[in-house]
């Protein structure tokens, strides 16, 4: 077998471009260079959950090559990054390391070499490149799977990299990645994104792992000099683990043993695929606190972040932002040259169970310029503050809101045991707070910025309560027409739910800033009209 689809050499990276949106294909040192000039909007073969494994195989992989030649800011020339990525792989001068397809007893692109070559044994053959994928497209949960086989080169390449750095458990020889915490978890990322294109944000992550070098190795016990970065280049039988603490701090790691390989006369890339008996790196007592760049580790517990179906929700969004339960990573750290304006956090993930998916989360979080500031200036109490006021104001009006539209179905009884509550009942209600939260949810961010800008905070809070609150009494009337309709029943029923909401609204053990905005006598401060 020769060596096929050579990434330093052949443009095989099918992008778009900002300038004009016209297509262009790269090869991998070229694709580095058009990073450095920020000129890539997007990549057709990429698919959304494979963003960040993307964003992160190309910032680890420019990290280390730098360090490496102690080079301290991006190369700017195809030349010189072809030369810095072979020298990654020196025992491999012939490129062998960055071809998806080469003989089986040599390394390929993310693909470990076979003890002798010999692959008789794998039974396993893939045919679409979005099969070879991890569990969110290979199980048919959030993707149909097998749909790519008539995929270009690019397909399998990204679907690699998804699989190999981000797939976790799945059954008896198949093992995932060490960046998670256990096996059912799952891979979030969490960094600020600069005011630009998939090119400044490269820029600022590389810059990022290069300035926290010394400090990664230090917390993680990882080698500064001469560890192992490429988890592919060494043979593995699948009988034992590299250890962790062999590793560069920058490592890009392979989960699972799989080669690619072309049918007969060159045709079409397939792969073949076999288990382990052992996880590629012994990280099973790490859980998940790797130095990953992006990965939040919560202190309180000693393991990496793994999100739930709820995915980045804003009471996680805000926890993750300002609270004091997560150890951000360094990615999500701001610096000086971030500049003020244009700032997003971006959170991603792939929440992963037993054997399914519960789909891929992404969240932008703006970011203003005095909570730039202050963030720069570790000044987090008032942040913090501010953002679990606004959690807490959110969950008592869902709350009292939940009341009140249990009030109206229940034909306006006040029934003194909530165990007596029909759940039918219960699950018209769920229905409807959760449409409530996700509206506040959508503006969560924006309107605690708004405050955070304000000269009269005090002022732009109690307005977001007084909106909240029309909001909130706007999904109750919206939920008469599913109410009781019998005449007099209607009008008890609607008239209990919105007595109840009123009165709830001026309890100040729930919400005190409004309640005693309300109650003064002198201002019609009623949040909305009355409905009968």
């Amino acid at each position: 077998m020769t060596l096929q689809y050579n990434l330093l050499d052949e443009p095989l990276i099918r992008t778009r471009l900002i300038a004009n949106g016209q297509p262009r294909a790269y090869s991998l040192p070229g694709l580095l260079v058009a990073l450095v000039h920020d000129e890539i909007r997007d990549f057709p073969a990429l698919r959304p959950h494979q963003r960040h494994p993307w964003h992160a195989f190309l910032v680890q992989l420019a990290a280390m090559a730098l360090h490496r030649l102690g080079a301290d800011e991006p190369f700017r020339t195809e030349g010189e990054w072809k030369a810095a990525l072979l020298d990654l792989t020196p025992d491999h001068p012939d490129g062998a390391a960055w071809c998806l397809v080469a003989p089986h007893d040599r390394p390929a692109f993310m693909q470990a070499p076979v003890p002798n070559g010999n692959v008789d044994a794998w039974k396993n053959v893939i045919h679409a490149a979005d099969e070879l994928d991890m569990l969110v497209t290979s199980k048919n949960h959030d993707l149909k799977s097998a749909r790519m086989r008539q995929a270009k080169v690019d397909d399998w390449l990204m679907a690699l990299i998804s699989l190999q750095t981000q797939e976790g458990f799945l059954g008896a020889g198949n093992y995932g990645i060490s960046r998670m915490f256990g096996g059912f978890a799952n891979r979030p990322a969490i960094g600020i994104v600069p005011k630009g294109d998939w090119g400044q944000r490269w820029k600022r992550d590389v810059r990022t792992l290069l300035a926290n070098r010394a400090s990664v190795v230090e917390h993680h016990g990882l080698q500064d000099k001469d560890g192992v970065g490429l988890l592919w280049l060494e043979v593995w039988s699948g009988e034992s683990s590299r250890s962790f603490a062999s590793l560069d701090p920058f490592y890009i790691e392979i989960c699972r043993r799989v080669r690619l390989t072309l049918g007969d006369h060159n045709q079409a890339i397939f792969a073949i695929t076999t288990g382990s008996k052992s996880a590629r790196i012994a990280a099973d007592q790490r859980n998940g606190m790797t130095g990953d760049p992006w990965t939040p580790i919560n202190t309180v517990e000693g393991k990496a972040l793994s999100i739930s179906s709820r995915g980045f929700d804003y009471r996680l969004a805000a926890e993750l932002m300002f609270g004091a339960k997560f150890t951000r990573p360094i990615a999500q750290i701001p610096v000086t040259s971030d500049g003020a304006k244009g700032l997003e956090v971006l959170a991603q993930g792939v929440t992963r169970g037993k054997g399914k998916t519960e789909g891929y989360h992404e969240r932008r979080i703006p970011i203003s310029p005095t909570v730039h500031k202050m963030l720069l200036q570790q000044q987090r109490d008032r942040l913090a503050k501010v953002a679990e006021e606004r959690v807490q104001a959110i969950g008592q009006m869902a709350y009292l809101l939940r009341n009140s539209v249990i009030t109206l179905f229940d034909g306006g009884k006040q029934r003194s045991n909530p165990s007596d509550i029909p759940e039918s009942t219960n699950k018209k209600a769920a229905a409807l707070i959760k449409s409530f939260e996700q509206g506040e949810d959508a503006r969560f961010f924006n309107a605690l910025n708004d405050e955070i800008e304000s000269e009269t905070p005090d002022e732009v809070h109690l307005r977001w309560l007084l909106s909240m609150a029309e909001r909130a009494e706007v999904v109750l009337i919206s939920a008469f027409t599913a109410g009781p309709q019998a005449c007099e029943q209607r009008y008890r029923a609607r008239a209990a739910a919105l007595s109840r909401f009123h009165a709830g609204l001026r309890n100040s053990k729930a919400l005190p800033v409004l309640a005693n905005h309300l109650r003064q006598p002198s201002i019609d401060k009623e949040p909305a009209h009355e409905h009968a």
